[in-house]
């Protein structure tokens, strides 16, 4: 690829989406826009830059955006972020949150679903303990393409065997041929809506948990911060956000610190602040 055919779409993809792709992505690039030619009738990837370097239109700017923001996801990914979330977190929010009875949470890349289907059902999994509770879990992502998969709740037999336990297959799927259905009941505990992380966080309203994983690392240093200090104020004094694991606020923002020995789990300065009080 020509250097500028690609600093003609990494710009393109970092002005939509905060997406930073170093030079040596340009395989990224290839193996995920070569498909978008080829459906247009296209016989190669340059013909589809040349129509992009014309037109920039924005049905083919969406598509290229789509095709490379979108991420692999699978259920309870890491294991420690919802560990951490049932047995740190959900106690001390399930006692002072007693009076409104009330949870939200934020999977700010929600890509197919798995990983905000995966805290509900922890979530309907502890129903017994929290009897009237309202419980909303709002997925985003860039992708609407991925999101309808999310709202459909349809995965194979690969994506349900990683990092699903047996038992909760079992119990929350329905098989269907080769494919697996989630549960109704799993399913509409879940909102999901396109949403780009570039945009004002304002219309979300706010949140007791955020999950933003594995996203910020495609991000250069400016937007890095901006993201961060934006998604503080989605939370209240005591909310936490939960990053991946090559992820850190460290040198990013002073809104958020670290919980000691919690890996990927941060606190608001002001709730480490009120704590070490």
């Amino acid at each position: 690829m020509r250097k500028e055919d690609f600093e003609l779409l990494t710009g393109i993809l970092r002005e939509r989406s905060g997406l930073v792709l170093s030079e040596d992505k340009v395989y990224l690039l290839e193996s995920r826009l070569t498909p978008i030619a080829r459906k247009k009738g296209m016989e190669t990837l340059d013909d589809l830059i040349n129509e992009v370097r014309l037109r920039r239109k924005e049905e083919l700017l969406s598509e290229i955006t789509e095709a490379m923001t979108t991420n692999e996801s699978f259920f309870f990914r890491d294991n420690t972020p919802f560990d951490l979330f049932k047995e740190d977190v959900l106690p001390g929010l399930l006692e002072s949150r007693a009076n409104t009875r009330r949870l939200r949470i934020w999977c700010a890349a929600a890509s197919t679903g798995q990983e905000p289907y995966s805290l509900a059902i922890i979530l309907k999994e502890m129903e017994s303990q929290m009897p009237g509770w309202q419980i909303d879990i709002v997925g985003t992502d860039i992708s609407n393409q991925v999101l309808d998969k999310a709202r459909a709740g349809v995965y194979s037999q690969f994506e349900v065997q990683r990092g699903l336990p047996i038992k909760l297959l079992m119990k929350y799927f329905t098989q269907a041929g080769e494919m697996w259905q989630i549960s109704d009941e799993i399913r509409k505990m879940v909102t999901y809506r396109p949403f780009n992380l570039l945009d004002s966080f304002t219309p979300l309203g706010t949140f007791d948990v955020i999950y933003c994983r594995n996203v910020l690392i495609y991000f250069e240093q400016a937007t890095k911060s901006k993201v961060l200090d934006r998604l503080r104020d989605q939370l209240p004094v005591d909310g936490t956000l939960f990053l991946g694991a090559a992820e850190t606020v460290l040198g990013l923002s002073e809104k958020f610190k670290p919980v000691s020995g919690k890996r990927g789990m941060y606190n608001t300065s002001d709730h480490a602040l009120l704590k070490a009080g």
